[in-house]
């Protein structure tokens, strides 16, 4: 999960592309980067920490430039190293630039065949360095002194034939223009807009339309599976589909946890998607406990606010925020480490008594994925007074890992893996739980969207939509992703800093 945007317009895009990293900063919360091109150079920053603390001014009047690519990382292998911050910089051909949100399933394997066959050398251990030097290796093959719309075509449709996995990306080619493509499949979002000027028609590309809105861009639609937008520096456009069979098949936890509510997404309004979320909720609360005795429903901020407003809603129950968030506070969904997300939970909700005491009271989230933040939070509400303790998620038990760029944890990390529903109420201490259905899940993202051929609901199902993940690829993202093997290479990196600093 991580938040892209690439600009070309008839002024200075710096602080637009500044603005709108910032709207996408839920995206990505590790690093942050700019780069800039202005009369053939180009202009980097790029480091680790939120867009507010990685770009002060100084650094901001070294981007010049009309055109430029913007990212904000969290890493789904747990780095935390600078060097892998975005955007990614291949000198050759013409000077490209690069950044990606999504994760290639078959990154290992193209790292050999770019160091045997193409004669590249991947510096880092990010998949995104890989996307880019396949780019730059397909439009080699079609490289010339002068450059055409069709060569760009061509490197995308490359790219498509030798990637797997989920892949948005902008591409800026130096002195040339900006392309975005995303992967056959349309796992992760990537729209596309413009802003008229007395100038002329600037335009922007990004992962959510809340970034264009918030800077005035008019939203013009979503990239498709497979297709190529290109945005010249003259300020011309020109699209092309360059993958052989594309389906749209997007991510339905995108909906779920990782937009922004005020987001369009493959034309479904994430609001609107959640909002009925809400209804198919109370619709089998109402079905499978008609004689519930719930007296509140509390939502646990943010993300969860709209689907129980609306269950509440439809079942006529008091509504009320019991809990206050610390604003200050990253998401822990994403934060590195078992013993952080713990301490963070409580830095980051503090509880109004007054909502809790002496009342039955009905929880609802987003998801469970750890456990750990539903359990500390019942545990919150139970210290708060409540009578009982009712839970309510509004998607099914994630049990199975996602390859596509969320950094779900491995299976044994998961809660939901390997137990039942009550079990898992059970763990986190509810009095009962109630989960949303898939097939209503599906029913309240893809209604107004007849375009959705389906979704990557692999977190819920175990069924992944690019056909290439076995047993094996899932064991080794384990070895790289469970909080013991991220603790050990954060331990490793320490190490190597304090040799540095006594040698």
């Amino acid at each position: 999960m991580c938040g892209i945007i690439g600009m070309v317009a008839h002024s200075p895009v710096n602080q637009a592309i500044y603005d709108g990293l910032t709207v996408l900063q839920h995206r990505g919360q590790d690093a942050a980067g700019i780069i800039s091109c202005e009369d053939g150079r180009l202009h980097l920053r790029k480091d680790n920490g939120l867009v507010r603390d990685v770009f002060h001014t100084r650094h901001m009047m070294r981007l010049p430039g009309n055109m430029g690519i913007g990212h904000v990382r969290y890493p789904t292998a747990g780095c935390e190293s600078s060097a892998e911050a975005q955007p990614f910089y291949v000198n050759s051909p013409y000077g490209i630039s690069l950044a990606h949100n999504g994760n290639l399933t078959n990154s290992n394997k193209l790292k050999q065949e770019l160091f045997r066959e193409d004669l590249r050398q991947i510096n880092t251990d990010s998949d995104s360095e890989v996307l880019l030097n396949v780019l730059a290796h397909e439009l080699q093959q079609h490289a010339k002194l002068t450059m055409e719309v069709e060569d760009v075509f061509k490197a995308v449709a490359g790219v498509h034939r030798r990637c797997r996995g989920a892949y948005a990306a902008v591409a800026m080619i130096t002195g040339y223009g900006v392309v975005a493509f995303r992967d056959p499949f349309g796992i992760r979002p990537l729209v596309y807009g413009k802003h008229e000027s007395s100038k002329g028609t600037d335009y922007m590309m990004a992962s959510e339309s809340v970034a264009l809105d918030v800077l005035g861009y008019e939203l013009i639609r979503d990239v498709a599976p497979g297709e190529a937008v290109l945005i010249t520096l003259d300020g011309r456009i020109y699209t092309q589909q360059c993958a052989d069979n594309p389906s749209l098949t997007p991510c339905i936890f995108e909906y779920v946890y990782l937009a922004r509510p005020d987001s369009i997404i493959d034309n479904v309004s994430v609001y609107k998607a959640r909002l009925r979320m809400g209804d198919k909720l109370a619709d089998k609360l109402r079905r499978i406990r008609p004689d519930h005795d719930i007296d509140v429903v509390i939502p646990i901020p943010d993300t969860s606010r709209t689907s129980a407003m609306q269950l509440a809603n439809n079942l006529g129950i008091k509504y009320r925020e019991g809990f206050i968030k610390n604003r200050y506070i990253g998401r822990t969904f994403i934060m590195p480490g078992q013993q952080q997300r713990k301490k963070s939970v409580r830095q980051k909700l503090n509880a109004i008594e007054l909502e809790f005491r002496g009342k039955n009271v009905l929880l609802v989230d987003d998801s469970i994925v750890r456990g750990t933040t539903s359990s500390q939070i019942i545990d919150m509400a139970r210290e708060a007074g409540a009578n009982k303790v009712y839970f309510a998620s509004a998607s099914p038990p994630v049990r199975y890992p996602n390859v596509y760029g969320i950094d779900m944890p491995a299976s044994n990390e998961l809660i939901a893996h390997g137990r039942t529903e009550e079990q898992i109420g059970r763990e986190i201490g509810a009095d009962w739980l109630l989960f949303q259905d898939l097939e209503d899940l599906i029913y309240a993202v893809k209604k107004g969207s007849p375009g959705i051929k389906g979704f990557d609901d692999s977190v819920f199902t175990g069924e992944y939509v690019t056909g290439d993940i076995d047993i094996s690829y899932l064991d080794d993202l384990q070895s790289i992703r469970s909080d013991a093997a991220k603790k050990k290479r954060r331990a490793n990196e320490d190490e190597v800093i304090d040799l540095h600093n006594s040698a």
